[in-house]
């Protein structure tokens, strides 16, 4: 079965069009990602992939059953958000932010449980960072905040995670450990569906991509077939080649 499917999807924001006729599926396993340059609507997208966001047109089904007929906390248990930007509004502990993963599996009045707890150690030691579980998040590297909200998204216990361009705020060393880290999670029968602006990153950790332009993906499949010259000419306005190293990865490079 399908984990996620958009057919005909159509979003707007403040009346304006931001995509349209978007139509993608993926299943256990899959790493899809969306690439286009700053401003052309992937986080709208994603919005509306996760229902924070209605559809104009279109519809999204998860596991068969219809978006519109889950509540909030229903897509909660499915789907686990890692934003592209964190706020420090209070020196929380690392595990006291991770253990926000269970809320949707525990009353609003509730505390965590221990097994609860257990889950969040879990999710931490998965990502290699429980020696950080009692220290304030807010003092951490960002590839170390990086981890404990993909952490945080794990503890959900929710078969896709969607992840708003996860690397941006990186250094390159963090970029590609970040990146091999979401392989695995992928490995593990997760679905996860990611935006990007860096065309490099979908020869390292996705198997499916697609690039937004116009209001519409301008093509969609493999890396090998979508990332190559002709399609980031049309989407960033540069001309792009791909090379293919000694390893047998790709790389972009700027003529």
């Amino acid at each position: 079965m399908k984990y996620f499917e958009m057919i005909n999807g159509k979003g707007s924001y403040s009346k304006k069009i931001i995509f349209e006729n978007i139509s993608f599926k993926i299943e256990k396993g899959d790493i899809f990602t969306v690439l286009g340059p700053n401003g052309i609507g992937k986080t709208t997208l994603l919005k509306s992939i996760l229902g924070i966001k209605s559809l104009d047109k279109g519809e999204i089904l998860i596991n068969g059953e219809n978006l519109t007929n889950l509540s909030y906390k229903d897509i909660s248990k499915v789907m686990a958000y890692v934003p592209q930007v964190h706020s420090y509004t209070f020196p929380f502990k690392v595990i006291d932010v991770v253990l926000m993963g269970r809320s949707p599996h525990i009353n609003m009045i509730d505390t965590p449980e221990e097994n609860d707890v257990k889950i969040a150690e879990r999710s931490l030691k998965q990502m290699g960072i429980h020696h950080l579980k009692d220290k304030e998040y807010s003092y951490l590297s960002g590839g170390e905040i990086q981890l404990v909200f993909l952490a945080r998204a794990l503890t959900q216990e929710a078969n896709i995670l969607v992840l708003d361009e996860p690397t941006s705020h990186l250094d390159f060393g963090n970029q590609i450990r970040f990146l091999k880290t979401i392989d695995k999670l992928s490995k593990d029968n997760l679905a996860i569906i990611m935006t990007s602006h860096y065309p490099d990153h979908c020869f390292i950790s996705s198997d499916k991509v697609a690039i937004m332009q116009n209001k519409k993906f301008i093509d969609i499949g493999t890396p090998d077939d979508v990332v190559i010259p002709e399609n980031l000419k049309l989407a960033y306005d540069l001309d792009i080649n791909v090379i293919k190293l000694d390893n047998g990865r790709k790389i972009c490079v700027w003529e």
